[in-house]
């Protein structure tokens, strides 16, 4: 296992195209690359595992389909501590909301 730090930078903009790698890096560069991100408030998810496969890619390619999944859960927990919502987002999923007890006072 190598300590040589790696990091990847991804792109997506809700629409139709899947993430894609806009930067890569190790060590020195990787650092900068961390660095940068942070001056711009753009989350860091830490995962050495997945920060390998990913540097095997090509910059401007888009994730494979069998890490969407994966890459989807991370973007929507970036977006959610940052507020942000993907358009026709519904945070109930269309279900009804229960519903509410009457506050009774005792009489």
């Amino acid at each position: 296992m190598s300590d040589v730090r790696e990091a990847i930078a991804l792109v997506y903009d809700g629409g139709e195209q899947a993430p894609t790698i806009t930067a890569k890096g190790e060590g020195d560069l990787a650092e900068q690359i961390v660095q940068l991100a942070m001056q711009y408030e753009v989350p860091i998810y830490e995962n050495a595992d997945l920060a390998r496969m990913l540097a095997r890619m090509e910059l401007g390619d888009q994730i494979p389909e069998a890490l969407y999944r994966t890459i989807a859960e991370i973007i929507a927990f970036a977006w959610y501590i940052k507020g942000k919502r993907p358009k026709g987002f519904d945070p109930d999923g269309g279900k009804e909301k229960p519903l509410q007890l009457e506050n009774r006072k005792e009489e």
